[in-house]
Parts: structure tokens; C-alpha cells; sequence
């Protein structure tokens, strides 16, 4: 009898599956994770099944059956995908068809585009929203609400028509009505607004659900903005003005130029107040009016997307290396040579002091803002100035460490920020169950070195897995 009870047991035994089976999932083993809320988490196992995490362990405590498709992450790092929060498809409007591949090519999944011709973004949106597996997750905002005249006018290759003027109340109303209809995720406000049209904009979207980001209008300060509505500001545009000692007398300038006796067009009249008070302004910050300043933003949750990307390269020239350069080659062609022409013609010019002033006080901004509690994202204004979309999130977060943020910190504002921004925390920006299998396998610790976020071994979208190879050709293309 005992005999017969053995056997049965060996039998049995020796028809129990290895470990457990996940059907149709992407199993990774043995890898590091990291994301904003859980710091470093060494030797776990995460599973992928269709476009989700389902699964989140420790490698010890999940045995996975050998019939489950599994890559081993041994010495490997595992990141959310990652955000570029401030883009522009239509600023070079040939070079948005590669857009999408230089972006995953790159680790970053989704993107926000601040501003284009509201039909040539809206169809990109729709194409990246009809295949999620092959295209980063797109946000936009449309055109830049602007007031008259407008600066982006298409008047030029550096003005392309990427915003609308709005007269009066009656066509502001009508824009944000039509915006809202196409389906727009945020709206942006520019600098030639008005006090009353800037707050007619931000009043309507909080009645429809939208976010508000812009640059601070030139007619109004910073407080009265946030105060106003404004969720979110881009580049710190116009901010140096309003934390001077003597802003008010500044504002009243402004506004008695932009009654604009002379006719000149939006970018001509905007260039010239620019230049009039911004450079002054950085050397004149006053740090009472500064914390005042602030606190404010930091009161009314408003957050900052500095693009110091751009300010580096306008100061640096960074575009000058042969290193960076070798990333034109994914562009197209035509592309690629204007950029290496116009890059040897800038070569020979001196940087102005003021381009380095500004890059430094943009920096001390950042250091100053974030231990305050002021909420980033990281976007980088790409293509303009020469950054190759996708590649130059990268340098973005190297910045952000530079201006005092820890690497994890920095890693924060290109994933689980930009997902809270849109009200997405609960389906991105972290590894865990549930979540968008939006992902970044790494080859080495970003926490160690921010700049390990570039050794990118593997992208997962929406549970779309394409490794080194995939993406080589994705950036071949």
C-alpha cells in the first residue's frame, strides 16, 4: 500500500508545471527598478501582459513556468518611458514624419506639443493615438493663443505660423470654443495678451477641464498670471522682469510700448521688449521681491518647464561637437544640411554676454525653485535651436542635475510628473501593477549617473517591446 502512495506522489510531481505561466507576456527577470516613488528596487521580476504591468515581484518570490517568454534584466535597469514635455511638430513641419521614430529611438514615449497649426498637430495626435505600440503618446495644445499682432505669424522660418491672434473677447471665446471642440489636451497663451483676454482664456479652461500653459504676457507681471490661472509656465518667459525691485515701473513700460505706435509686427515688437528690460532684469534680481514671487507660484501650483536645453546650447554651442552633430544623420537630409551650414555660420559669430547671463540665471532659477517645492517637468522646445527630438530630453535631465536636483529628482520630471500633469498617475510614470507598460530598459544606473539614461538597451511601448536592434533602425530611418 505504501508503495502504490509513493508512486502516485512521484507522478505527480513530475506533472507540475516549473513556475507560473503568463500567456502572451513579456516576462523580465532579474532587472533593477526605478521610478519616483519607489526609488531602487534590485532583482525583480516584472511581467507585461497586452499593454500592461500585471505583475511586480521580487525575482525571489515569483517562479516563472519556462514556457512564459523571458528576458533576463541581470545587471540591467528598468525606468518608466519617458517624457518630453515640451515639443513643437510643426515648427519644421518636414521634419515631423520622423519625429515619432527619433522619439522612441530615444526612450521617450510620450511627448507634449506646445504649439502648431491646430490641424497639423491634431493629425498627428490622431496617428499616434490609432497605433500606441509604434508611436509616442501625443499631447497638444494647438496653436498659441496670441493677441494682436501675433508673434508666430509665419512671416519667416523663424516665425512660423505656429499661433493665432485674437482681437478681441468675442474671437477669444471662439478660439478656445473651437480648440476645445477639436479636442485639444491644454491650451497655451502667449505673450501680445491682453490682461482681459489672458483671463478669459484661463477662465474657460477651468471650465472645461484644460490646463493652461503659456508664456507670462507681456501686459501683466508674474503674480497676476498665476493668481489668473496659468498651470504651468514655459522657458520662465518674462519672469526676470517681475522679480526686480522696481517690476511695477517695468510693467507700466511694457505697456505703454505695446500700444505699438509704430506698427511692428508681434515678433519685431516682442524682440525689442525683450531686449529693452530682460538682460537688465537678470542682473537686477531682488530677493525680496523674488521669495514673494515664488511663494506665490508655489501656492497656487504653478509649474515651470525651463527648456535649459535651449539656453545651454545659445550659450555653449554644444551643437558644434561632432559627437552631437553625428545625431543629425537620423534627420532627413535636406534637414541635416541646413542644419550643418547654418551651425558652421554661427561658429564664427561670439556668444554675447547676455546669452551667458541668461543661461546662468535660468540655472539658479531651477535650484532656487526646486528646493522650494515648485513642481518641473522636463521639455526642451525640440527641434528649434538644433536638438534633435528625443535625444535632447536627455541633456535636459543632465541640467537639471547640474541646477541641484538629485538624479532621481530629475528622472521625476520626465515620467511620473508629466503623468500627474495630465491627471494620468494612476496608468503612468511608475512600475507597477496596473500601470501602461511605457518603459526604458537601461544598461546602467541613472542614479549613479544621470547620463547612463542615454545607454539604452530596450524600449516598451505600450507593451510593444522593440530592442537595441529595432531602435538602431528606427533612428537609421
Amino acid at each position: 500500500m505504501k508503495k502504490i502512495v509513493l508512486i502516485t506522489l512521484m507522478a505527480f510531481y513530475s506533472c507540475a508545471p516549473d513556475g507560473e505561466y503568463f500567456k502572451d507576456a513579456l516576462c523580465i527577470e532579474n532587472i533593477n527598478t526605478i521610478d519616483a516613488k519607489s526609488g531602487l528596487n534590485t532583482e525583480m521580476t516584472v511581467v507585461v501582459q497586452d499593454n500592461k504591468i500585471v505583475r511586480v515581484a521580487k525575482t525571489s518570490d515569483l517562479t516563472l513556468s519556462s514556457k512564459n517568454k523571458i528576458i533576463d534584466g541581470a545587471g540591467k535597469y528598468l525606468i518608466p518611458g519617458l517624457w518630453d514635455a515640451h515639443i513643437h511638430f510643426a515648427f519644421i513641419e518636414e521634419m515631423a514624419p520622423s519625429m515619432f521614430d527619433l522619439f522612441l529611438g530615444y526612450g521617450v514615449t510620450s511627448v507634449r506639443d506646445t504649439g502648431g497649426r491646430i490641424e497639423f498637430v491634431k493629425a498627428w495626435k490622431d496617428k499616434a493615438d490609432s497605433d500606441p505600440k509604434n508611436a509616442p503618446r501625443v499631447k497638444i495644445a494647438g496653436p498659441l493663443i496670441d493677441g494682436t499682432p501675433h508673434v508666430y505669424d509665419g512671416s519667416s522660418p523663424t516665425f512660423p505660423p505656429l499661433g493665432v491672434p485674437v482681437a478681441d473677447e468675442n474671437a477669444t471665446i471662439a478660439m478656445v470654443e473651437k480648440l476645445d471642440s477639436i479636442g485639444v489636451d491644454l491650451l497655451k497663451a502667449y505673450e501680445m495678451l491682453t490682461p482681459e483676454k489672458f483671463k478669459t482664456i484661463t477662465k474657460m479652461a477651468r471650465q472645461k477641464g484644460l490646463k493652461v500653459t503659456g508664456h507670462v504676457p507681456l501686459s501683466m507681471d508674474v503674480i497676476s498670471v498665476s493668481n489668473a490661472g496659468l498651470n504651468s509656465i514655459e522657458h520662465f518667459r518674462n519672469l526676470e522682469t517681475s522679480v526686480v525691485a522696481n517690476w511695477e515701473e517695468l510693467l507700466a513700460e511694457r505697456r505703454e510700448i505695446l500700444k505699438n505706435k509704430d506698427q511692428k509686427t508681434g515678433g519685431a515688437l516682442r524682440s525689442s521688449l525683450h531686449n529693452l528690460q530682460r538682460y537688465d532684469a537678470i542682473k537686477r534680481t531682488d530677493s525680496t521681491t523674488l521669495y514673494k514671487v515664488l511663494n506665490v507660484l508655489k501656492e497656487n501650483d504653478t509649474w515651470q518647464i525651463p527648456t535649459l536645453m535651449l539656453n545651454h546650447l545659445s550659450a555653449y554651442g554644444g551643437f558644434q561637437d561632432a559627437e552631437y552633430r553625428e545625431k543629425f544623420k537620423a534627420l532627413p537630409q535636406e534637414i541635416q544640411e541646413e542644419w550643418d551650414m547654418l551651425i558652421d555660420k554661427i561658429a564664427e559669430m561670439p556668444v554675447s554676454e547676455n546669452t551667458l547671463n541668461f543661461e546662468r540665471w535660468a540655472m539658479k532659477m531651477v535650484g532656487k525653485m526646486h528646493k522650494m517645492g515648485i513642481p518641473f517637468m522636463a521639455g526642451t522646445d525640440a527641434p528649434i535651436r538644433f536638438q534633435v527630438p528625443g535625444n535632447s530630453l536627455h541633456g535636459e535631465l543632465k541640467l537639471y542635475v547640474e541646477a541641484g536636483m538629485s538624479p532621481l529628482e530629475a528622472l521625476k520630471t520626465a515620467t511620473l510628473l508629466p503623468a500627474t500633469y495630465f491627471n494620468l498617475q494612476d496608468e503612468l510614470g511608475l512600475i507597477e501593477e496596473k500601470m501602461i507598460a511605457d518603459l526604458v530598459i537601461l544598461d546602467a544606473n541613472p542614479l549613479e549617473d544621470i547620463e547612463n539614461t542615454q545607454k539604452i538597451n530596450a524600449v516598451i511601448k505600450d507593451g510593444h517591446l522593440m530592442n537595441r536592434n529595432h531602435l538602431d533602425q528606427l533612428l537609421k530611418k
